[in-house]
């Protein structure tokens, strides 16, 4: 009889830690997840040495994806503004078999960007984005850039770059919204503390 009224406690507590620990887990995503959003629609615009353009799918024919072309329009916008003077465009080669930062640099060009002030360099994550950026602004003697991705990418990314120990990162986020932001809004969660814990 012990015995049955122990397990009975017992289950009861595992219930009570399981259902208090689901919660907790809830209200830290929920509270992460808003604070990404509202902090990295207000942008963090200055006058930097080098905006850095992260990569995305390039689509089947050739052409940057909706995501890609909002990001890389951005930069377009801001350089023109004035507010840099390099523009570091940085991706891998995705599924579709395209070399990302060659179609940027094109579609830049394209776009009136002179050739001379476009930077390829390799990024197939933000992580590795941040190291190959570290290593370009040390050759040129550059010392400030600015992220420009979605919005809900800002955060790891400048992270990411903060774990480069490059001090002075700005950012601006592309002018896109999809349906599909909310896959990534719940994939950036988990994504942000394994960049955190690196």
């Amino acid at each position: 009889m012990k015995i049955l009224r122990l397990k009975v406690i017992l289950n009861f507590l595992f219930k009570k830690i399981l259902l208090i620990s689901g919660t907790s887990l809830l209200i830290w995503f929920t509270i992460h997840i808003t604070l990404l959003i509202i902090d990295r629609l207000n942008d963090e615009i200055e006058t930097v040495d080098a905006a850095v353009v992260l990569g995305n799918k390039v689509e089947k024919d050739g052409q940057p994806s909706k995501r890609l072309e909002a990001r890389l329009n951005k930069s377009v916008e801001l350089y023109e503004e004035g507010y840099f003077t390099f523009i570091i465009v940085s991706g891998g080669i995705g599924k579709e078999g395209y070399n990302e930062p060659a179609v940027m640099k094109s579609y830049l060009i394209d776009k009136g960007i002179p050739k001379n002030k476009i930077i390829d360099s390799n990024g197939y994550n933000s992580y590795m984005t941040a190291e190959n950026t570290k290593e370009i602004m040390h050759e040129l003697d550059l010392n400030s850039v600015m992220v420009i991705t979605q919005y809900f990418h800002v955060s790891r990314t400048k992270l990411a770059f903060k774990k480069m120990d490059i001090e002075k990162v700005y950012s601006a986020h592309a002018e896109i919204f999809e349906l599909r932001d909310i896959y990534s809004i719940i994939r950036e969660f988990p994504a942000y503390y394994k960049y955190l814990l690196k």
